[in-house]
């Protein structure tokens, strides 16, 4: 009788494990682009609003002073160097990361296209994600199940003024830049494991 009811116990005990064995077995739950881009695009907006930067190249300046932004106030003897201050439109519109007013430009020579300076906007966004690519299965250090997807960051110029958005599509600035992000399982849900 005893023997008969340790072999009940030990057959009770053996379906437990199985069954416990077999409902941690459950596979990953799946990522699909749109969660995981939405992952993305919480972290994003989860970070402070920050101001663009722009880079102000020859036609932007011409531009900048076109939309009263800001006007040339000094002109060196080469002819190619010029100081420029921010007007008080300019001022509610961009602001130069060095501090003040005055933008000091400084070109090599009179044919120096390439020269650019840069302002940052006043209004500030967060970043944007877009275009994600396949979601495809990784393998990152410390992290069990992992996966990763490719996407396009946007810098978003909402509230900046059409005149200055126009300097912002010149060459010597980017607007948008390919990314690629992590994501890891863990207790069951996909979490952002980072932005590279």
């Amino acid at each position: 009788m005893r023997s008969m009811l340790k072999m009940n116990t030990l057959g009770v005990v053996a379906i437990l494990g199985v069954g416990m064995f077999l409902a941690g077995c459950k596979s990953a739950p799946d990522l699909t682009q749109s969660q995981a881009l939405a992952l993305i695009q919480a972290n994003y907006d989860h970070a402070p609003a920050v101001g663009a930067d722009i880079f102000v190249n020859d036609l932007g300046m011409r531009q900048g002073i076109s939309a009263k932004f800001w006007t040339r106030t000094t002109i060196y003897p080469n002819k190619f160097w010029a100081d420029f201050t921010l007007t008080p439109d300019g001022k509610k519109v961009v602001k130069l990361p060095g501090g003040g007013d005055v933008m000091q430009w400084r070109p090599d020579s009179l044919n120096d296209t390439g020269y650019t300076y840069k302002v940052v906007t006043i209004a500030g966004n967060h970043l944007k994600a877009r275009n994600i690519g396949d979601v495809q299965d990784e393998v990152l250090p410390g992290v069990t199940t992992a996966k990763g997807a490719q996407f396009t960051e946007a810098v978003d110029l909402t509230g900046v003024p059409d005149a200055l958005q126009e300097i912002a599509r010149n060459p010597g600035n980017q607007l948008t830049t390919k990314r690629h992000a992590d994501f890891e399982l863990a207790d069951n849900t996909w979490k952002l494991h980072s932005v590279q």
